[in-house]
């Protein structure tokens, strides 16, 4: 679990949390309502991320929210493009947001060291595909399809629902081929779950760690932070990170974060404040006492 090598980049998750930045190359993002979709915005704007410090960066086609259909064939066309001149580019890590195997087939050989697949194998084709790469592989927790409307989500112990949801998915994956050495889990805040399952699945974050996987915690701007402090979107960034630093100290080690600049910061002291990671410098009453 502790020591990857994902794309070109090799992480300790004992000593470092990675932070993933996101691009949507979608015209209806709930985050940035179409800001990157045209392509040279969408790489821009993962180029400046990796500036900036983050070591990955997330590309979505689709949004997982309701919204009119769109076919794979144009999932493909908005998420290739971006992949290659990314890689290209830099070598930070780069993840695909998809649930469909023959775009996550497309984007792995453009270039994708990860996929990410927010239905948590739905598709039946996906571990196949995953199987036959290199690529890793993130398995998230949801209820059913995305893209369409569901009844009000109800959990008799969310938890317990998330941790036998992904422990089945983890071994399928695992029947299909793919080391546990390439999976990540995350628990899927906001995904099919109400605002007291998200905050129920936070506060026990590191009840997954059972499972000896890196946890992914994607939270920035959830609808859940803005409920919990009755924000908007545009004014959750306090909100996210102090979600974010709370996922840190109960084991998540990648974090989705919207503002790479100050989630990189955050992301910095919460390890130095674990120990993961030692201060930048010591200068702070470090001089010798001079008698005077």
């Amino acid at each position: 679990m502790n020591e990857r090598t994902i794309g070109r980049r090799r992480f300790d998750f004992d000593r470092q949390v990675a932070v993933m930045a996101v691009v949507n190359r979608t015209p209806d993002s709930f985050y940035d309502r179409g800001a990157t979709f045209a392509l040279d915005r969408a790489v821009d704007a993962a180029l400046a991320a990796a500036e900036r410090g983050a070591d990955w960066v997330d590309i979505g086609g689709v949004p997982f929210g309701q919204g009119p259909h769109v076919s794979v064939a144009e999932e493909i066309d908005r998420i290739v493009p971006v992949v290659e001149a990314i890689t290209q580019a830099s070598d930070v890590v780069v993840s695909v947001d998809t649930n469909r195997a023959l775009v996550a087939q497309a984007a792995i050989k453009a270039g994708a060291a990860v996929i990410n697949d927010t239905s948590g194998l739905g598709d039946p084709d996906m571990a196949d595909v995953i199987s036959r790469s290199d690529a890793h592989l993130v398995i998230t927790h949801s209820v059913g399809p995305p893209r369409v409307e569901k009844p009000a989500a109800y959990f008799a112990d969310v938890v317990q629902d998330v941790r036998s949801f992904l422990e089945e998915r983890v071994e399928r994956a695992e029947a299909a081929g793919i080391p546990r050495s390439r999976i990540i889990i995350d628990p899927g805040h906001d995904l099919d779950k109400n605002t007291r399952h998200s905050l129920e699945l936070t506060r026990h974050l590191d009840e997954l760690s059972v499972l000896g996987l890196p946890i992914l915690a994607a939270v920035s701007n959830k609808d859940f932070i803005g409920e919990s402090i009755d924000r908007e979107q545009g004014h959750r960034l306090a909100g996210s990170i102090a979600a974010m630093a709370v996922c840190i100290e109960r084991g998540a080690r990648i974090v989705r974060m919207h503002d790479v600049e100050a989630a990189v910061d955050a992301v910095r002291m919460v390890e130095a404040i674990l120990g993961m990671r030692q201060p930048a410098r010591l200068d702070h009453n470090t001089h010798p006492t001079r008698n005077v």
